[in-house]
C-alpha cells in the first residue's frame, strides 16, 4: 500500500536500469514517469506499462539543461499531480582518457553531475508539497576505482557519490532522503553493445570480476532502488548501496582458488 497513489520520476527510464526501475515502480502501484532523450523507446515503455493496467507517463528531456528541467517538471505536475520519488539514472557513457576534449567533459559533467543536481532542484518544491520523499542517484563501482581511458565516466561517478551526501544533508530538513546505488557490471544495452551482443562469450570473462561470478540484471538494481525509496529504508540517507555482486569487496588476488566454482557460470 505504500506505493499506491505515489509518483516516481525515473531519468534514463527508457532502457537498462532506468527502464527496470520504472517497471518496478509501476508494478508496485505507483505512477512511473519515464524521462529520457530517447522519445521513441520511452513512449514504447510507457505504453507497454499502460497496456498492463499500470500508470505511466513519458517526458522527453535533456537533464543537462536546467531550464528545461524546470519546464518539464511543471508539465509533469500538471499531468500527474505530485512527485514522491526521483531516480537519477540518465547517463552519458563517454569514456575518454588522454584524448578527452572539452566537448567530452561538458557532456559527461552536464548529464552525469549537473543533470542529477538539476533534477533534484526541479523536484524539490513538488516533493516538499507531497510531504517529503526519496531520491536515489545511480552511481557506479567505477566511482571507486581506476580503469583505463575512463577519466570522464569514472570522475563523474565519483562526483555523484559526493553529491549524494551533500544533497542528503541539505534535503533532510524537508523530509527527503537521498541515497545512491553503485552497480557492478549489469547486462544493460551499453554492456551488451560492448559484448557485441554475445553474452555467452563475455559473461564468464566479466563475471570473474565479481564474487558471484556473473553479471547482474537491471531488475536486481531496480529492486535495491525501490528498497531505498521504501518505508523500510526510512532511517537511511546519505548512504551508498553497492549492487555489484561483490565487485568492491574483491582484492587484487581476485577469486583466488576457483575450484569451488567449477561448473558454475
Amino acid at each position: 500500500m505504500q506505493w499506491a497513489g505515489k509518483v516516481a520520476i525515473v531519468t534514463g527510464g527508457a532502457s537498462g536500469i532506468g527502464e527496470a526501475t520504472a517497471r518496478e515502480f509501476a508494478a508496485a502501484g505507483s505512477t512511473a514517469v519515464i524521462v529520457d532523450l530517447n522519445e521513441e523507446r520511452g513512449r514504447q515503455v510507457a505504453a507497454d506499462l499502460r497496456s498492463h493496467g499500470q500508470s505511466a507517463h513519458f517526458s522527453r528531456l535533456d537533464v543537462s539543461d536546467a531550464e528545461a528541467c524546470r519546464v518539464v517538471l511543471k508539465e509533469i505536475i500538471a499531468e500527474v499531480g505530485r512527485v514522491d520519488f526521483l531516480v537519477n539514472d540518465a547517463a552519458s557513457f563517454v569514456s575518454k582518457g588522454l584524448d578527452v576534449t572539452t566537448t567530452d567533459w561538458e557532456r559527461s559533467l552536464g548529464v552525469n553531475v549537473r543533470g542529477y543536481a538539476n533534477m533534484v532542484q526541479a523536484c524539490l518544491e513538488p516533493m516538499r508539497a507531497a510531504g517529503g520523499g526519496a531520491v536515489v542517484n545511480v552511481a557506479s563501482i567505477s566511482g571507486h576505482i581506476a580503469q583505463p581511458n575512463r577519466w570522464t565516466y569514472n570522475a563523474t561517478k565519483g562526483a555523484i557519490l559526493s553529491l549524494t551526501r551533500c544533497q542528503a544533508m541539505d534535503l533532510a530538513p524537508f523530509h527527503i532522503r537521498v541515497n545512491a546505488v553503485s552497480p557492478g557490471w549489469i547486462w544493460t544495452p551499453e554492456v551488451a553493445k560492448a559484448a557485441g551482443g554475445d553474452r555467452a562469450k563475455w559473461e564468464p570473462v566479466w563475471g570473474r570480476y565479481h564474487l558471484l561470478r556473473r553479471l547482474g540484471e537491471p531488475r536486481e538494481v531496480a529492486r535495491a532502488i525501490l528498497f531505498l525509496c521504501s518505508q523500510d529504508a526510512s532511517f537511511i540517507t546519505g548512504a551508498e548501496l553497492p549492487v555489484d555482486g561483490g565487485y568492491l569487496a574483491m582484492g587484487s588476488e581476485g577469486l583466488g582458488d576457483t575450484s569451488s566454482f567449477a561448473g558454475t557460470a
